[in-house]
């Protein structure tokens, strides 16, 4: 009885605590011979310009914080979708580890001293840095547990929106974590079964309301609303209920029908539900054979992109596919990336 209390009344609750605007989910497929698959949708209230970006290993890097800013040099060659072109949002990196970075609202990060002694990371640079460092989950738990930097959020700009957000990660061999600052502490949740992330509550809240659900058989009865509670009891649902098959042809399409069951319509908004967000972009991360498929809401087509046909050496270039201006592209669109500068990373 105390269960089924606790999840009803956060049930209940789950309305206020979804930030006012913007929603994601993501959800991992682990199938036959080592396939993993990871997708996600971004949902934001307002339209967010997004550009697909490769970035190849020996790229010099710094926090964005001031004098005490992490430094370091990208190990790794990766794939990442920007947000405004001031940060990562999502990527793969040329090991199969993927990043993903959705909103979360309890989110509560260290004060920064920009004159004290500890480092300090933007969080526009939070995804990139481990994609740039890690090859899989294990390495970026065990470097990341002792928060060997303060993560340092800031103003969307424009807005008067606090940033606050939470990771994913998961690798190619299946294992998953997730990456929470809680009342100014980081929590991690380490665990390969961890396949499903979307927005508040927290973590440990999401997975106590699946477990009510878990007990009421799905092909009966599942949550159908765009809260992000109800988004994880169905992308949990569904990730387990499609196909377990080495047809990766067939199992990516799988992996984007649950995505697309768990976004939002676009154009949908409401006076009493303001947490509502349209999807306004999915990617699906075929982390076996690194190939990176895209999708956006005011385009028609699906794309992808064969991360292993760009150099990624430390003399490769950096690459940009625009999707500026409703730019439409279809099937592989390696060939259509161009030279570029890379972009700068929000700091403060």
């Amino acid at each position: 009885m105390k269960i089924i209390s606790l999840v009803v009344f956060l049930t209940l609750v789950s309305p206020i605590l979804d930030p006012s605007a913007y929603a994601c989910t993501r959800v991992v497929y682990k199938g036959p011979e080592n396939t993993v698959i990871t997708a996600r949708s971004m949902d934001w209230k307002t339209e967010i310009d997004a550009n697909l970006w490769v970035f190849p290993k020996g790229m010099q890097r710094n926090g964005e914080v001031g004098p005490l800013s992490v430094e370091w040099t990208s190990k790794y060659g990766s794939i990442i979708t920007s947000a405004w072109d001031i940060a990562t949002a999502d990527g793969m990196n040329e090991k199969g580890l993927v990043t993903n970075i959705l909103w979360l609202v309890e989110s509560e990060y260290p004060q920064f001293d920009p004159n004290g002694a500890k480092q300090g990371i933007a969080i526009s640079l939070w995804a990139q840095y481990v994609l740039d460092n890690f090859a899989t989950v294990e390495e970026a738990v065990n470097r990341l547990k002792d928060e060997p930097f303060i993560l340092v959020s800031d103003y969307i700009p424009g807005t008067d929106k606090f940033t606050t957000l939470h990771l994913s990660i998961s690798d190619a061999q299946g294992d998953n974590a997730i990456f929470e600052y809680i009342n100014g502490k980081l929590v991690i949740h380490h665990d390969p079964s961890y396949v499903v992330m979307t927005n508040s509550p927290t973590f440990d809240q999401q997975l106590a309301l699946n477990e009510y659900w878990k007990g009421i058989p799905g092909t009966m009865m599942l949550p159908g609303t765009n809260r992000a509670a109800d988004r994880f009891v169905r992308a949990f649902y569904y990730i387990h209920a499609i196909p377990q098959t080495n047809d990766i042809r067939t199992s990516i399409a799988s992996v984007f029908s649950v995505i697309r069951n768990c976004s939002v319509p676009f154009g949908i908004s409401s006076e009493t539900e303001p947490n509502i967000s349209s999807t306004r972009w999915r990617s699906v991360s075929d982390q076996k054979n690194l190939v990176y498929f895209f999708e956006t809401a005011l385009t028609p087509n699906t794309f992808w992109v064969n991360l292993k046909d760009f150099d990624l050496s430390e003399k490769g270039e950096v690459m940009k596919l625009n999707l500026d201006n409703f730019e439409t592209y279809s099937g592989k669109a390696n060939s259509s990336f161009k030279s570029a500068p890379a972009f700068k990373f929000m700091g403060i």
